[in-house]
């Protein structure tokens, strides 16, 4: 039998030979739950399919996998990115609202594929020039603001149930070890559903009458529902307010092959190239999207699991992706999660929001923007009252009639293109990509 080519580790060489399928079948696992609990937290927060986020998160990864070469050991979750871009269009979870949401987060998966043959044609420095850390930073930090009182307000339904899942977060993020640390969402979601199940705080009637097997998704909750009855302005209103938060995740998919990179000792910015994993990452979001399931992104936790395991082949990256297929053709199991106290929701979501905010912070830093330029400080500025100003203010949007529609801008997407402009018209950009490998690497939404 021929010898498959060794999977080489920092500290050895693992042979996927070796390994053999039961240990590639419990480190798929492994990776499963490392994904389990952020992902899950995107569909009970937006109100999205809870089945559907799951196939098309394990549907996404194998697409990514396919079009990377087989590379990349990387696994697309849930974005968190876009949880305001939801919000906007749909702010009370209403179903006959999310599919015009999908539609701008499907058009923003396509402004991947833009980005990715930009640079198959002139390359990643050129292009980065365009999204430097004194943009994308601050319009990271107005996302977590700017979805701040939705965590609050859940937490308010029962403050002692969000304190213990926030408390199981912290405790499992500073002095957790091995999977411990890498899963801690998963585990203050679990402890805290435990104690509000024990003192009464769940009804699980809804849980008890789900069958154990059906369809991840129904037809109503598509894109496809929408037409040809659609409302034009608010389907025109969803790109203009959703597609520009592409930029945060972009640059975060960037930083995150990077991260991949570093782990494994192996260059994947240049083989298969980041054209590819852009694709990738792209065309797995629209997918989802066209569906009624909520963008994707490479998961930061799954690399702290490749790092753990010292295991990189993505062999067993795509064992975890069937697994949460499988997972999703039980309504059982997603009626286990739409349970979920709104409480907990708010205890994690708090720290969530918050390290999406420090996330942008740590992006300004590690790549040392200087703020004595007056250059940067207008762009931070505009970018950070906008978002916050607006999204806060009497109306929460910016509304304007074009050619018989009316669109309204959330605060975060006139932000978002406030800045890209003035930054490529303002003299003085100084940022590179690829100087700074802490500094490439400082977008990434993981806990």
């Amino acid at each position: 039998m021929k010898k498959e080519k060794p999977i080489v580790g920092t500290q050895g060489i693992y042979d996927a030979t070796v390994l053999g399928v039961p240990r590639m079948l419990v480190l798929g696992i492994q990776h499963m739950f490392a994904m389990f609990g952020a992902t899950v937290l995107v569909p009970a927060l937006t109100g999205l399919s809870v089945s559907a986020t799951l196939l098309f998160a394990g549907l996404g990864t194998l697409l990514f996998h396919f079009l990377s070469k087989g590379k990349v050991p990387a696994f697309l979750g849930s974005s968190f990115a876009f949880l305001a871009g939801y919000w906007a269009i749909a702010p009370n979870k209403e179903p006959e609202l999310l599919p015009y949401a999908c539609f701008g987060v499907a058009v923003a998966g396509l402004l991947y594929i833009i980005l990715s043959a930009l640079f198959r044609a002139f390359g990643v420095r050129k292009v980065m020039r365009f999204f430097p850390p004194i943009v994308t930073g601050p319009v990271i930090i107005c996302i977590g603001l700017t979805l701040s009182s939705g965590a609050i307000n859940n937490c308010a339904s029962n403050w002692w149930i969000a304190l213990i899942a926030i408390a199981v977060v912290i405790v499992c993020n500073i002095w957790g070890k091995g999977m411990i640390k890498i899963i801690p969402i998963l585990l203050g979601v679990i402890v805290s559903y435990i104690v509000a199940a024990v003192t009464g705080n769940v009804d699980f009637s809804v849980v008890a009458n789900a069958p154990w097997l059906g369809l991840p998704f129904s037809y109503d909750s598509t894109i496809f529902a929408l037409f040809p009855n659609c409302d034009t302005s608010l389907l025109i209103t969803s790109v203009i307010t959703i597609a520009p938060l592409a930029i945060a995740t972009m640059v975060e998919h960037i930083g995150d092959i990077c991260a991949i990179s570093s782990t494994c000792e192996r260059n994947y910015l240049e083989d298969p190239g980041l054209h590819r994993t852009l694709l990738g990452d792209g065309l797995a979001t629209t997918l989802a999207s066209l569906f009624g399931g909520p963008a994707n992104t490479t998961y930061g936790e799954n690399t702290g699991v490749l790092a753990l395991s010292r295991v990189y082949d993505p062999r067993v990256i795509q064992i975890a992706a069937c697994l949460a297929i499988l997972f999703s053709f039980s309504p059982k199991f997603a009626a286990l999660v739409s349970a979920m106290p709104v409480a907990t929701m708010g205890g994690v979501s708090l720290i969530l929001y918050g390290m999406i905010s420090a996330v942008g912070v740590r992006n300004i830093v590690e790549n040392k923007v200087d703020f004595t330029n007056s250059r940067n400080v207008i762009i931070a500025a505009l970018i950070m009252v906008l978002s916050i100003g607006i999204a806060f203010s009497e109306a929460g949007t910016v509304v304007f009639t074009v050619g018989g529609a009316t669109i309204s801008l959330s605060g975060l997407a006139v932000a978002s293109i406030v800045g890209i402009v003035l930054n490529a018209i303002l003299p003085g950009k100084d940022y590179e990509f690829g100087v700074d490998d802490q500094g490439d690497t400082a977008v990434n939404f993981k806990v």
